[in-house]
């Protein structure tokens, strides 16, 4: 069940948000809130920009603080266009990408799951969630962490679910690898817009 606040903030922002937020029942209960209601003005400029930077904040799980660093580290990178560098450091989060290996039901369950010592990243333990991955950088899950039931049936739960290109993970060894830098094919967030927000 999705709770009040997260139910208005996928109302606001959009099901996107939230993974619990992208079902048919959601969409249904939300139709169906207030079908009298009259059809919001459209915003602003400012705030088309600030409802994208809330996306990134609600999706991620960020602080504004941490947001605004990484578009700050976008911006001075050369290189790659800024958008793409921003998605890039915003995906390279280590509790991200352990759910984008589909070993978490939401960015909040393996942000918690980062921050209990899980994971270890290239032999060494790390219990940082914006920890920052690299191609190449392998995932593994603690030996001591194996037979925890949050990672219990790990094969069952995952055996239909396909990580993108960018990350592989092997349910033998428990083992995951960055093979890339991540693409982007969200269609969810106008990373430009929060460019130019920052930008002000």
């Amino acid at each position: 069940m999705i709770s009040k606040p997260k139910f208005k903030i996928c109302r606001r922002l959009g099901p996107g948000v939230y993974d619990k937020c992208q079902t048919a029942k959601f969409s249904a209960a939300s139709a169906s809130m207030s079908p009298n209601a009259r059809r919001p003005k459209a915003p602003s400029e400012y705030g088309a920009q600030l409802i994208e930077k809330q996306k990134i904040r609600f999706s991620y799980g960020i602080t504004e603080r941490q947001l605004s660093n990484y578009v700050k580290k976008a911006i001075s990178s050369r290189g790659s266009g800024t958008a793409t560098t921003l998605f890039e450091e915003l995906e390279s989060r280590l509790d991200n990408a352990v759910y984008r290996m589909g070993l978490g039901s939401s960015r909040r369950s393996t942000r918690q799951m980062v921050s209990h010592g899980h994971f270890i990243v290239n032999d060494k333990r790390v219990t940082i969630p914006s920890y920052g991955l690299k191609s190449g950088d392998v995932i593994k899950i603690r030996e001591g962490s194996k037979a925890k039931k949050i990672f219990s049936n790990i094969a069952e739960k995952i055996k239909d679910y396909n990580p993108p290109a960018w990350l592989s993970f092997d349910v033998g060894s428990m083992e995951g690898k960055v093979l890339d830098k991540p693409k982007n094919t969200e269609s969810f967030i106008d990373l430009n817009a929060v460019l130019e927000f920052y930008s002000r």
